[in-house]
């Protein structure tokens, strides 16, 4: 059987949605478990946790059974890449010293199946949300990073949280009016594409809905959604690349 690769985002666990984090945790894993014959490699796409802080060697409690079925993916030799998102962007040196698992920054292009990719997690990208570009510039600078490690634990984790909250409520209210042609990560690919036209996908999370639409070029922008609500991943075999649900009735693909 043809070997596949696959991109996941927006787990967010941490937070209750319409699971509670531990049961969507679960299913997380359970769905790993599924596919981990299958993989040649796994594309995690950003905000898997709803917050997180690296306190040089403490790291926020829970997610064992994440972390203990990633251990087991990658003793078994699966390639695993880990971009940050706007909710873990704090995201330092855990999965790479832990697990070898390399970080993402930034979005990068790469040679998958014989297709060229376009992948991030999507935040900051496209026209608008200038507010929240600003704040990610204030929290990657190496001075706030270093300040806020200052603050203990317990309180920093705590703000990190009530951050997040705030972030995930802006989201959900922008999802009740979704109108594709106004998906900011999507009018990214549309202008990028005009200067890359070799690019066949353009692959993010972020927005939590799935989404798959074509561009000028004859390439899609795919948008992996969430296990939040969705519980949507992206599938890629022979080159094609195709949107799946997990355990869940709810498979409505935008576009």
């Amino acid at each position: 059987m043809p070997k596949q690769t696959y991109f996941a985002s927006d787990f967010h666990l941490g937070v209750a949605a319409a699971d509670d984090s531990i049961t969507r945790e679960q299913k997380i894993v359970r769905w790993m478990d599924q596919i981990a014959d299958s993989a040649e490699e796994i594309y995690l796409l950003g905000d898997i946790f709803d917050y997180w802080f690296e306190y040089g060697s403490v790291i926020p409690k829970g997610f064992s059974r994440l972390f203990g079925k990633i251990r087991d993916l990658r003793d078994a030799g699966i390639p695993m890449y880990y971009f940050t998102g706007n909710h873990d962007m704090w995201m330092f040196r855990y999965m790479e010293d832990e697990y070898g698992i390399p970080i993402y920054r930034e979005p990068i292009v790469k040679t998958i199946q014989g297709k060229k990719v376009f992948m991030a997690h999507g935040d900051g990208l496209g026209p608008g949300d200038y507010g929240y570009k600003v704040i990610k510039k204030v929290f990657d600078n190496g001075l706030c990073k270093w300040l806020y490690a200052r603050i203990h634990p317990n309180t920093g984790l705590w703000i990190m949280k009530q951050f997040s909250h705030s972030s995930r409520a802006m989201t959900s209210e922008e999802e009740k009016n979704f109108n594709v042609e106004k998906e900011w990560t999507l009018q990214y690919a549309q202008d990028h594409v005009k200067t890359h036209e070799d690019i066949d996908y353009y692959i993010m999370g972020h927005r939590h809905l799935p989404i798959q639409y074509q561009l000028a070029n004859g390439g899609e922008y795919v948008n992996i959604g969430d296990w939040l609500h969705h519980y949507s991943y992206g599938k890629m075999e022979n080159g094609k690349l195709r949107i799946e649900f997990f355990e869940t009735n709810n498979q409505k693909i935008y576009g």
